[in-house]
């Protein structure tokens, strides 16, 4: 099979994790005889420093013209330090996932066997723990209208849904529950926020065609409780932008680092795989950063963008490997001697 794939490095730590990946890839490639054509382009501040803009039109008709775009991460403290700054490197991941119409972000989480102790949490609590969230990310407070007022002392950000944007998500979120624990949980905040109301009625409408699937409605505090009480009890969760955004990082250290947690994003055109971490400005260039989040998106991108299930099976093998053996980086390594960021490339390269 001939993969067209566009790869945007982006900024920090991003290019690092990002040539892994490509290493990861094109052994799997060769092991399974597939042909790769990787695209590059610019995104994030690197943009802005080639461009002037965080996702150029170049940019865009690369990743149009692409099966699927694999992403490294974006942000530089620069323009996280300057509260002035006209154009920021997050504007373009914003702008990304309009224009691409990516509206759901797939997290999943899950555990690793060897890195069980490594959790924050008790083990007891996090063993069984393999959910997914899924996040609606076209819509909600992040792009509705926003400004100042009197003279600069009031702000206001708005949070707009409609009934298309919640039951998009929603399908996505019962067809996955259908695969899975047929089990899904709609989190709101219908207790306060009008645009919950519309997203739990809305989702209380479409239970009648998944009569198979069980689900609940919880409020966005009450899971934030639960995450760390009980993550095994949640399957499949959908919920609007912001709460996505935050319960999606919350999840993310239950498996004992954000370096070791995929992403995708599924959209009307091209779909997006990304690891969920950011850009760790303070590792750029020191290739001490866990490249294995980015290879499991990779894994996600074959299986979901390419229906290359097996070769999603031996990069999460080799990853697993990698870690039972600890071929880690300094974030999993303890007190043992920790892999630079190309030498765990290398070795899961040369053991597919």
């Amino acid at each position: 099979m001939k993969l067209n794939i566009a790869l945007l490095a982006g900024d920090g730590i991003g290019p690092e994790v990002i040539d892994q990946a490509v290493k990861v890839s094109n052994a799997i490639a060769k092991k399974f005889n597939h042909e790769i054509v990787w695209t590059s382009a610019l995104t994030g501040a690197a943009a802005i420093d080639a461009v002037g803009e965080p996702y150029p039109d170049e940019t865009h008709e690369v990743c149009m013209a692409a099966d699927a775009v694999l992403f490294g991460a974006i942000g530089h403290p620069r323009f996280d330090n300057d509260p002035t700054a006209k154009v920021r490197p997050e504007q373009g991941l914003l702008k990304m996932r309009k224009k691409l119409g990516l509206f759901a972000n797939v997290r999943p989480t899950f555990t690793f066997p060897s890195l069980i102790d490594n959790s924050p949490l008790k083990r007891e609590r996090i063993e069984g723990t393999d959910l997914i969230i899924l996040r609606e990310l076209t819509g909600g407070i992040y792009f509705g209208e926003r400004g100042r007022k009197d003279d600069g002392n009031t702000a206001f950000d708005t949070c707009t849904y409609t009934k298309e944007e919640v039951q998009r998500l929603a399908k996505l979120g019962f067809e996955m529950a259908l695969q899975r624990g047929k089990k899904l949980c709609c989190v709101d905040k219908a207790n306060v926020l009008e645009t919950s109301r519309l997203w739990r009625q809305t989702v209380q409408d479409m239970e009648k065609d998944y009569p198979e699937v069980t689900v609940s409605y919880e409020f966005v505090d009450a899971v934030a409780m639960r995450l760390v009480q009980w993550p095994s009890s949640y399957d499949v969760i959908i919920t609007e932008n912001l709460f996505g955004d935050i319960l999606t990082d919350e999840a993310s250290v239950i498996s004992g680092s954000m370096g070791l947690m995929p992403s995708s994003s599924i959209g009307v055109h091209t779909s997006l795989f990304e690891p969920i971490h950011g850009s760790y400005p303070q590792a750029a260039g020191k290739d001490i950063a866990n490249p294995l989040a980015t290879v499991l998106s990779a894994a996600m991108m074959f299986e979901d963008a390419f229906g290359l299930k097996e070769e999603a099976e031996a990069i999460r093998t080799v990853v697993n490997k990698s870690l039972a053996e600890g071929i880690v980086t300094e974030d999993l390594a303890g007190k043992n001697k920790a892999c630079k960021t190309s030498e765990v490339g290398d070795w899961l390269a040369a053991n597919l």
